[in-house]
Parts: structure tokens; C-alpha cells; sequence
């Protein structure tokens, strides 16, 4: 219940968000006062927590009998806001915005507060070349020192993400905000959550009745969808097994893996010893065709260490330079075309070394 406003610190000199109390009409004195302090109480809650996935609240104040909450402005849209602009998400980069959801509350669990309003629209996600999400809106969120303020009967929460305990009107656990995180990764990938329905009574139904269906686009997200959904606390995920879970399937790298074995593949299923030159590997090197009694490759690996025709490695001296042989058992230099060459070259030095013998004689 409230408006966020872009304001202008001017003490400081920064731009900041402000967020306005509005309370609905027919409010008595009392329960406006419950909301004041309930507004105090985000404030003070928000400020507690230091995380990048958590909003910074800079300063409360009360003016026009009202109070006001100053905080950091983040120009960013909602998770929901993307959703419905630009559809469901990958499983991974939803898997990215729930990890840092994840850290935020693990944090906030941490300081002994609960948020228990964890849903898509309380998340803001800055999208650029790294996704940072942040979650916002303390406003029912409760500290385990603090008294209660909810009156008698009254339900907060979304219904479509409030946890089952919860909707049985037990006390707010951390497992509860874990489950909210499960519903709001499944509307991630889904579009919407699970047990969203027409109306607020028939979500809670269905949250205490009905087992989430399957996230047929989920992917690897699955697993860790299903276990948060848990309608059990005591056998839902942990904070600490759903990081675990998150961070494998960021660390995931099989998908680069499997396109450098490809392309490693299509490079060898191209190294050829035919003449032609338009046949021959493209690399970083200017190469010639090889003569049929030749070994070429354009493999760092073959080079170091040279194989024959038969598939025989030749010896490596100490110094870690390997001598190609070719298939009948001469140095690659002495067969083929440059082989010949260097015969003549050699055969005519004889030569000429044995008419200069028989003019000094």
C-alpha cells in the first residue's frame, strides 16, 4: 500500500526513491497507526540487512502525519513487469535472478527476519551485462524480536505465493519465504505461478490442496522448482541445498563443452594429404600441399609428437623436439620432393670435393 516517487536529495545531491504510505479510506485511527508503524518497522528492517540483493533504505521521516521512506533508486523494471513484456524466462537466467533472491533472503534469515511477500513483483531486476536482481518491499516483513501489528484474522501475503503453513494460518517460517522463492522461479519459467487463480480464495485452495504441476520449460530449474514446492516445510529444500542445486546449473558449461568437441571434430574431418590447396586445414600458418611420401597436420599435439604412416611415434631427444619419419623409415627431409633436392645437393658436393682432392694432388 503505497506509491514509490523519484526524488531529489538535494542535501547530498543524489537522485533516491521515496516511497508514500497511502492507506485505503474507511481506515479507523487504529489501524492507521498499526500501518505507521508497520512502515517504521520496514524501514528499520531494510536497514538492518547489507546485500546487494536488498534495497538500501537511507532514511524515514514523517511529514503531513504520514511517514516516508527514503531509499536507493534503482531504475529497473520488476520481474513481473518482464514477464509479461517479454515472456517467461530461460531456465538459466531465471536461475540467476533466484540465486541472487536466494542470497538476499539467506541474509535476511540470517538477521532473524522474515520477508513473507516474496513474489515477482517484489523483485526488481537490473538487466545489462550483468543481471542483478533486488529484493524490495519489506513492508510485512517481521522480525522474530518484533511484536506482531497484523490484526486478528487478517492474512497477509500474496495468496498465489503464500506458503501452505501459512495459508493454515501458522506462523511464518524461513522454509516459508522458500517456498514463495519456488512459486516465483516457477512463474519465471512458466509465466505465471502454479496455483494462480480468478480469485484470492480458490489460489489458497489450491495452495493447500493441489500439487503444483510440472514446469514443462523448466529444464535443469526443475528439481529445484519441485523440491521448494514441497507442501511439507520439514522435507522442502533447504536455503542451503537449493544454493547448491542454483549453483551447478550456473556452473553448467556442458553446452560450450559440446560445441568445442563439434568444431574440434569438423577440424579433424577436414585435415587432408591431398595436392590440393583449396583442401588443405585453414590456420594461422601459410602451408604447402604435402608430397604423398610427406606427414603434414595442422594438430599442436601431432607436432610435438610426429606419427608415421603406420601410426608410430618417433623418438623425442631431451630437448622435447620429436624427428618425423616417413612411411619407409627416412627422415621426412630425405623423402618426396625435398627429399630429392637434398640427395642432389649432397651428391654434388661429393663431387666437387673429389675434383678439388685431384687438382691438389
Amino acid at each position: 500500500m503505497g506509491t514509490v516517487w523519484h526524488a531529489r536529495d538535494e542535501a547530498l545531491g543524489r537522485d533516491v526513491a521515496v516511497k508514500e504510505v497511502i492507506l485505503p479510506h474507511g481506515f479507523s485511527d487504529e489501524e492507521r497507526e498499526i500501518q505507521h508503524k508497520r512502515t517504521f518497522r520496514e524501514a528499520r528492517t531494510a536497514a538492518r540487512l547489507s546485500h546487494p540483493g536488498v534495497v538500501t533504505v537511507f532514511d524515514v521521516v514523517e511529514e503531513d502525519g504520514r511517514p516516508w521512506i527514503v531509499m536507493e533508486l534503482i531504475r529497473a523494471r520488476s520481474l513481473e513487469q518482464m514477464i509479461k513484456q517479454d515472456g517467461p524466462l530461460s531456465p538459466r537466467r531465471a536461475a540467476e535472478i533466484g540465486r541472487q533472491m536466494l542470497s538476499a533472503l539467506m541474509t535476511a534469515h540470517e538477521a532473524g527476519i522474515l520477508h513473507r511477500d516474496v513474489k515477482p513483483s517484489n523483485v526488481l531486476v537490473i538487466d545489462g551485462r550483468s543481471i542483478r536482481a533486488v529484493l524490495t518491499d519489506f513492508g510485512i516483513a517481521r522480525a522474530q524480536s518484533d511484536a506482531t501489528l497484523t490484526q486478528t484474522g487478517m492474512l497477509i501475503g500474496s495468496p498465489a505465493y503464500i506458503a501452505p503453513e501459512r495459508a493454515k494460518g501458522r506462523q511464518a517460517v524461513p522454509a516459508s519465504d522458500l517456498w514463495s522463492l519456488g512459486a516465483t522461479l516457477y512463474a519465471a519459467v512458466e509465466g505465471k505461478s502454479p496455483f494462480e487463480r480468478t480469485e484470492a480464495m480458490a489460489s489458497l485452495v489450491a495452495v493447500l490442496t493441489e500439487e503444483p504441476p510440472p514446469a514443462p520449460h523448466a529444464g535443469p530449474l526443475a528439481p529445484v522448482i519441485a523440491g521448494l514446492l514441497r507442501k511439507d516445510q520439514e522435507t522442502r529444500l533447504t536455503a542451503a541445498e537449493a544454493g547448491v542445486m542454483l549453483d551447478r546449473i550456473l556452473m553448467d558449461t556442458s553446452g560450450s563443452t559440446r560445441v568445442m568437441e563439434t568444431a574440434g571434430a569438423q577440424a579433424a574431418s577436414t585435415r587432408t594429404d591431398s595436392g590440393d590447396p583449396a583442401a588443405m586445414p585453414i590456420t594461422g600458418q601459410v602451408m604447402t600441399p604435402a608430397d604423398p611420401g610427406e606427414t603434414a597436420t595442422d594438430d599442436p599435439a601431432a607436432r610435438d609428437t610426429p606419427v608415421d604412416r603406420a601410426g608410430h611415434g618417433a623418438a623425442v631427444d631431451h630437448a622435447g623436439h620429436g624427428a618425423a619419419v616417413a612411411g619407409d623409415g627416412r627422415p621426412v627431409w630425405l623423402s618426396g620432393r625435398h627429399g630429392n633436392l637434398a640427395i642432389a645437393v649432397v651428391l654434388a658436393m661429393i663431387v666437387i670435393g673429389l675434383i678439388i682432392l685431384t687438382l691438389v694432388r
